[in-house]
């Protein structure tokens, strides 16, 4: 009988060791999936980062499959593959441009994938003249063409519910660099637009624009003008104050950029009398009306705005060019001071030919 019984301690412990050894095994083989699966790197491609774009005419499974194949190790893609099966992937694609970084694991390119958690884009806006300009730039930035862009903003009903119109469309845009992401519609584009430009009106421009008596579209009006005359953001407030007193004195502004917008040629050096008549019946002729045109004739720079919003004051009602050309202007409160201006500025054209 104690023969047997140790026959059956040695079993039982031998069984022990088997059943430590398995799990062991077990042990070993869950730490090298959750490795593979987590930890270890499946990209293949050698810069940095790959971008996968997925719009809606390519969100099938033969064209993520191409692309997924394309950037990982043949390993990392055939469990890609196991977990969209696993999880119903194939049946709800979301489109969008997802940056995959050089060594992320296969589980977390899935997880980004799966979730549509997208990667934005920065877009810095700076200075457009027209609605072409500005969709032509949206269009090389966002999965939308220019086209889409470009009849969203000349469609007056579709910016019906930001209160304005495609003459003062520009009112919303403060250049700036936001965030996009890539699959952004031209109506989700504009409401965010929207949403940063009444950011950008801050308490304090508020109290500003209380001060000097005129609207937030009124003060981005005149301050596109100012951007079109100069780039010297210290002579921006005094050229403000020129266009605000003209304006309180029922004046005609009197403005070359807008003739230069009405014509359509932002290249003319010399405004002259023929361009003037050509666009008598455009409302963007300022020297034909009283008040400002309809709206912005570019987006302003914020150094322009906050300019008009400094409110300024001086008694000048004229400016001209310097004639030496250094891009900075005369000041003249009196007609007869700004006609020597202006004479001093025509003799200098002149003598360079430029008509």
């Amino acid at each position: 009988m104690a023969i047997s019984k140790k026959k059956t301690k040695k079993g039982k412990g031998k069984g022990i060791r088997i059943g430590i050894s398995l799990i062991a095994v077990l042990a070993f083989i869950a730490a090298f999936f959750v490795y593979f699966i987590f930890l270890s790197s499946g990209t293949k491609f050698n810069q940095d980062e790959a971008i996968i774009f997925i719009n809606d005419k390519n969100a099938n499974q033969q064209f993520v499959k191409k692309e997924i194949q394309k950037n990982l190790h043949s390993a990392h893609y055939t469990t890609f593959l196991a977990l969209a099966e696993w999880t119903g992937y194939w049946k709800n694609i979301k489109t969008g441009r997802y940056i995959i970084k050089d060594g992320m694991g296969v589980f977390s390119i899935f997880q980004k994938l799966n979730t549509g958690k997208q990667d934005p884009i920065k877009i810095t806006i700076n200075k457009f003249r027209t609605h072409q300009q500005f969709a032509n730039f949206l269009g090389k930035k966002l999965e939308y063409t220019s086209s889409d862009f470009l009849q969203f903003m000349d469609n007056n009903d579709s910016l019906s519910f930001l209160g304005l119109n495609k003459e003062s469309l520009f009112t919303l845009i403060i250049p700036n660099t936001y965030e996009f992401y890539w699959n952004t519609k031209p109506k989700a584009f504009f409401s965010k637009m929207n949403k940063e430009a009444n950011k950008f009106w801050n308490e304090k421009r508020l109290e500003d624009l209380q001060q000097i008596g005129i609207s937030k579209e009124e003060v981005i009006t005149i301050a596109s003008i100012i951007e079109e005359e100069t780039n010297d953001n210290t002579e921006k407030p005094t050229m403000a104050s020129v266009y605000l007193n003209r304006l309180k004195k029922g004046m005609p502004l009197g403005a070359d950029p807008t003739i230069k917008f009405a014509v359509g040629d932002f290249t003319i050096k010399r405004v002259t009398l023929k361009h003037i008549n050509s666009t008598a019946t455009s409302p963007y002729n300022t020297y034909k009306n009283k008040g400002l045109p309809p709206g912005p004739i570019c987006t302003p720079s914020i150094a322009s705005i906050d300019a008009v919003l400094k409110g300024e004051k001086s008694d000048y009602l004229y400016f001209c060019a310097k004639a030496d050309f250094s891009g900075s202007h005369s000041f003249a409160a009196t007609a007869q001071e700004h006609l020597e201006n202006a004479r001093k500025y025509r003799k200098a054209l002149d003598s360079l030919g430029i008509r």
